[in-house]
């Protein structure tokens, strides 16, 4: 039976009737993710989380609703490895613009991004829509930073880690090369201390800080920790599914 809770899905005949408080757009991208996983890793990880966080909301009562996963994001650090597609982020506000304004048409007065690539960068974007469509609440999510406080990892990564392969080899174990073919996802660091210190940026130019596009050690992955994880997530976030839901925009704070 088709979700009600997912657009790609649900049908006309349902939502002629229909109303939503909320909307999610989950955003992945499209690159390599070592040697093992497959390049729609990001967007495999951000619609099966949008998923199941929007069934949990939607069995609690809550009137939310999954738009169409992006499978391209912002990959201008990677142009030189092969087929990694790139967005730029003034394509990505120009895709936003034009979604927020139907949603703010129609009354979907609440819209969450659910990232799923850390190369997307969204707070001055988000910025700028916010002042375009004052009447909207707009919030961003990024799953992915919950998982060094999860306490399911032993090695820390940010790219076909530990956490990216456990979470693959949960959810799509088919696309998951052997375990002899994983690369070691070394990083290399910055010479200049500063930049290793969180105070001072600039675009890491990944074919020269890694070895096979990984940034964290995979080999300690498992299925189970995949799980584990990801329905740690989605209770999580299907808590704020709810709570987003349930809120009033204009009494937030106290």
């Amino acid at each position: 039976m088709p979700r009600p809770y997912i657009l790609a899905e649900t049908n006309w005949k349902h939502l002629k009737d229909e109303s939503f408080d909320l909307a999610i757009l989950p955003w992945g991208a499209t690159e390599a993710h070592n040697y093992h996983l497959p390049y729609a890793t990001d967007v495999i990880e951000g619609t099966s989380i949008a998923e199941e966080s929007a069934r949990i909301a939607w069995e609690q009562g809550s009137k939310v609703i999954v738009l169409p996963t992006i499978p391209f994001g912002v990959n201008t650090g990677q142009s030189d490895i092969y087929l990694d597609m790139n967005l730029n982020p003034s394509t990505q506000f120009a895709i936003l613009k034009d979604l927020i304004t139907v949603l703010n048409r129609q009354g979907v007065k609440k819209f969450m991004i659910l990232n799923s690539h850390g190369g997307n960068n969204w707070k001055a974007i988000i910025r700028e829509l916010g002042l375009l469509f004052p009447e909207m609440f707009l919030c961003v999510t990024n799953w992915f930073k919950l998982g060094s406080d999860s306490g399911v990892f032993e090695k820390p990564g940010d790219h076909a880690d530990e956490m990216e392969t456990s979470l693959i080899l949960h959810l799509t174990p088919e696309l998951v090369l052997p375990k002899e073919d994983w690369g070691e996802g070394r990083e290399f660091k910055n010479k200049i201390k500063a930049f290793s210190e969180g105070w001072v940026w600039t675009e890491r130019p990944w074919s020269k800080v890694t070895q096979d596009t990984g940034v964290g050690d995979p080999s300690l992955a498992t299925k189970e920790k995949g799980e584990t994880f990801f329905n740690l997530v989605c209770a999580k976030m299907g808590k704020l599914l709810v709570d987003l839901s349930n809120a009033d925009i204009n009494d937030l704070y106290q």
